[in-house]
């Protein structure tokens, strides 16, 4: 009788599975001090970090965006699959043609979809249907999720694998002394056409990516105290 490879009962799913892959000696990184200075050193890093919605036009290096993106990819996934590509843009006319389309899916979130709530909680910050940073930024980096891998294959955890992708390309835009914004347009299945993707490639989130403006402001908040986000054991 054929095994059913959905069936959690049917012992016949741990027969002739792959064997494991080779190993080789980890090698861990060493921050050349110790663990407390290095967190707080990165800590100190990574609380100046910002998002920007001022950009500046100078450029910035294929070599850099394309180290940005090897960080990103570096990201741990559901059994390694790695579910996610970088769509990289930095063409005038196609950073162009995607604001275009972004405003019109903003302009129908900020004016049909947006419940009275949704738009009190943004009011503070001041966001509105136009995004120029798309086109200033000098290069605009959208993520898709992957439905499934490029040869067919089934992916595990892919919102978990790729938002964690994010948030290292993020650090990653960071530590290299630029500035990004989580760009989110809801709906974002237009960019899928507009970047001419397969079916099995999902937008995710879109990131403009460049310096700041000279004369770039950012809202003057504060983030929640550790006391608010972190509990040991049980609290």
């Amino acid at each position: 009788m054929p095994t059913d490879p959905t069936d959690p009962t049917d012992p016949a799913r741990f027969e002739n599975l792959p064997p494991p892959l080779p190993t080789r000696p980890y090698q861990r990184y060493d921050p050349g001090t110790s663990p407390e200075d290095a967190s707080r050193a990165f800590y100190e890093t990574m609380r100046k970090r910002r998002s920007c919605r001022f950009f500046s036009d100078k450029p910035v290096s294929r070599e850099t965006i394309e180290h940005i993106v090897l960080a990103g990819a570096s990201a741990p996934s559901g059994a390694h699959k790695q579910p996610w590509r970088f769509v990289c843009i930095n063409d005038p006319a196609l950073k162009k043609e995607i604001r275009t389309a972004t405003e019109t899916e903003e302009h129908e979130f900020y004016h049909r979809r947006a419940s009275r709530r949704w738009l009190e909680d943004l009011a503070p910050l001041a966001t509105d249907t136009h995004k120029p940073f798309i086109e200033t930024a000098p290069w605009i980096i959208v993520v898709f999720a992957l439905a499934k891998t490029d040869d067919g294959g089934q992916v595990y955890y892919r919102e978990e694998s790729v938002g964690i992708a994010c948030g290292m390309l993020i650090s990653a835009i960071h530590c290299a002394g630029l500035v990004t914004l989580t760009h989110t347009p809801a709906p974002m299945k237009f960019l899928a056409g507009v970047l001419n993707r397969p079916e099995h490639e999902r937008p995710f989130l879109l990131l403009p990516v460049g310096y700041p403006a000279d004369d770039a402001t950012v809202p003057d908040l504060a983030r929640k105290p550790l006391s608010e986000v972190m509990v040991i054991n049980r609290g």
